[in-house]
């Protein structure tokens, strides 16, 4: 799986580091919604991104969640209390039932025209060819 990805990571010049496991990511979800909260979304889920898949930290870490917070200039304090008050729990549980809802089986997943799906780091090729028969 981690060499498909190093290769389609290549092409947007992504690198993918020697992870050794399986974080839970739930904290670093709901840690994500409240960067969002504090508009800075795009910040926290490209730090979070890297320090999970470029530097294989454990993204299920309170304390990784922490480094990641800082370096994106979130409140740290806030964020835990906002964390452990389960105060994106519901956000979270509500997407987990959309996904359910359409068979969602791995990320990313793209749903185009709310009908055709591609799961996974698909080459750029997969995506020209559907978007050409959703054209027609």
């Amino acid at each position: 799986m981690y060499e498909h990805l190093r290769q389609r990571g290549k092409e947007f010049g992504i690198v993918f580091g020697n992870r050794t496991l399986l974080s839970n990511s739930r904290l670093a979800l709901e840690a994500s919604e409240y960067a969002r909260d504090m508009g800075k979304y795009e910040s926290f889920h490209e730090t979070i991104f890297r320090f999970y898949f470029t530097e294989a930290q454990d993204i299920g870490s309170m304390d990784v969640i922490k480094s990641v917070a800082i370096e994106c200039g979130l409140d740290t304090e806030d964020m835990v209390k906002a964390i452990s008050e389960k105060r994106y729990r519901s956000v979270l549980d509500e997407a987990h039932r959309e996904g359910s809802k359409i068979n969602l089986t791995g990320v990313p997943t793209f749903i185009i025209n709310g009908k055709h799906k591609l799961v996974g780091a698909q080459p750029l090729e997969v995506f020209k060819e559907l978007f050409s028969k959703v054209g027609r």
